[in-house]
Order: structure tokens, then sequence, then C-alpha cells
């Protein structure tokens, strides 16, 4: 089946999801929304995996996250037989990250640095997107990628989730031929409106990063991926194109964008 929505970042691997996981995806299956539930280390990444080969409406994205765990490794054996898997469709959620962290701190630009380059060896060896983590550090994260699509042109690609910059920033993304996705905080912030204006309608998508900045109406409660679709609606508001043509592009660029395999 075609989908309706698709969510392209979720982490139904959460602990939130314990107690009623049947109870959302069963929610994903009678709204016709898609997701990729996405790892933030080797186990999570695991259960993502797990859940996309029980469900076909879900698919999974396998990586540690750049801060979650600083003492945590990048095991390529690992994640190399994980990422063999049909249902696995991007690596990550991987990238840097210096909200928390003192961008001079030598040794630990260079632990984050050095663990987003095994993301993305193990993206080119496979053949997979990357799926992009990035909090005070695009300018960091483009030093790092335009020169390597220079040389891998195509086949280093991906999708920045939960993009947060300028419209500057995402033309340098674009131009190297990576997408960018919005969250709910679109629906109740209007930091995003210019760029969500700016950007061609290919080279955007849908998320929730739920558990995370659940949208209007659903603020203060915890996210779940059928709640994609208040997003999709403020990108066409924003936009202000029809709805309809905007959430059948949305879902064609996540199909493209992941290869994604009905």
């Amino acid at each position: 089946m075609h989908p309706d929505y698709f969510d392209i970042h979720s982490h139904l691997n959460f602990s939130d999801y314990v107690a009623d996981i049947e109870e959302v995806i069963g929610r994903l299956k009678s709204t016709n929304t898609y997701t990729i539930v996405v790892g933030t280390d080797i186990e999570s990444s695991k259960q993502a995996v797990s859940l996309a080969d029980k469900h076909s409406q879900i698919y999974a994205c396998v990586g540690v996250h750049p801060v979650d765990d600083p003492s945590g490794g990048f095991d390529e054996e690992e994640f190399g037989s994980l990422v063999k898997n049909h249902k696995v469709v991007a690596i990550g959620e991987c990238g840097l990250d210096f909200f928390h962290q003192d961008k001079s701190n030598s040794r630990e630009r260079v632990r984050q640095e050095h663990l987003f380059l095994k993301h993305i060896d193990l993206a080119l060896t496979e053949d997979k997107p990357l799926m992009i983590h990035s909090r005070d550090a695009y300018s960091d994260l483009l030093d790092i990628l335009e020169p390597l699509a220079k040389i891998e042109g195509g086949k280093l690609r991906g999708n920045v989730h939960f993009f947060a910059g300028d419209i500057d920033t995402a033309r340098r993304f674009f131009n190297i031929g990576f997408t960018v996705s919005f969250t709910g905080v679109i629906t109740f912030a209007r930091d995003y409106d210019e760029v969500i204006k700016f950007s061609p309608l290919d080279m955007i998508m849908s998320e929730t990063d739920a558990p995370y900045v659940s949208p209007t109406p659903f603020r203060g409660r915890r996210n779940e991926p059928v709640y994609v679709s208040e997003v999709v609606k403020k990108i066409a508001e924003i936009r202000g194109e029809d709805l309809e043509i905007v959430k059948k592009v949305l879902v064609e660029n996540a199909l493209r964008v992941f290869n994604v395999k009905l």
C-alpha cells in the first residue's frame, strides 16, 4: 500500500512506548502512516530493525548518536551486519552536536568527528543515505561533507533531521544533494517559516522525532508518528500550497531519498 504520510524520523524503540507499542502501531496502520525508526546506539538500532521486521509500515535507521553516550563506540561488524537487513534504509542518527559540549575541546571534537566518519564510511560502503543529527554544528558538518561530496558525488547523500538552520545553511546542504526535514516545532514557532518557503518542495520532508516535540494541538503529550499529519499540514500552510499536493510530494521524497521498497 502506498503511504498517505511518511514520518521519516521517530523513536518507537524508546521506552516511552513500551506500555502501548501495539496501539501506537495500530494507529499507524489505521491512518496509513509510515515511519523510519531511528537507532541511537547498537541496542536501540537492533530494536528498530526488530520493529521494522514485524511491521510493513516501519523501516529502520541504524547508528550511534554523537553525544548520547560519549563513552560508546561504533562496532563496524555489528552495524555492518544490521545494515544488511532489507528494511534498513539509512545510517544514523549521526553527526555533530556542540549544544552541550565545548566546541573548543579538541578531544571531544575529534571523538565526534571520528564517530561521524565511521558512519559515512558505512553509508558509502553500503550505498545508504545518512540520517544527520546536528546541534550548533552545521558549519562544522558542512566542512566535512562538502569536500567529500566533490569526491563521492551523489553516492554521498542523506537528510538533515530536525533542521533549524537558516536559508544559507539549507542552500549549502541542497547544493550537495542533502535534504532537510521539519518537526512539529513548526506548528508553534515561526522561526522556520522563511526556510520552509525558500526550500524546493522536492528537497524537504516531514518528521516527528517522536516522542519529542509534539505538534499543536498535541503539545504537552507524548508525540507519535501519526501526528506527522500536522507537520505536513503546516508545511502546506506556510508555503501557501495545496495540501494534497504537498502530502503527495513529501511521501515521494521519503520513498526516493531512502530508496524505500513498498
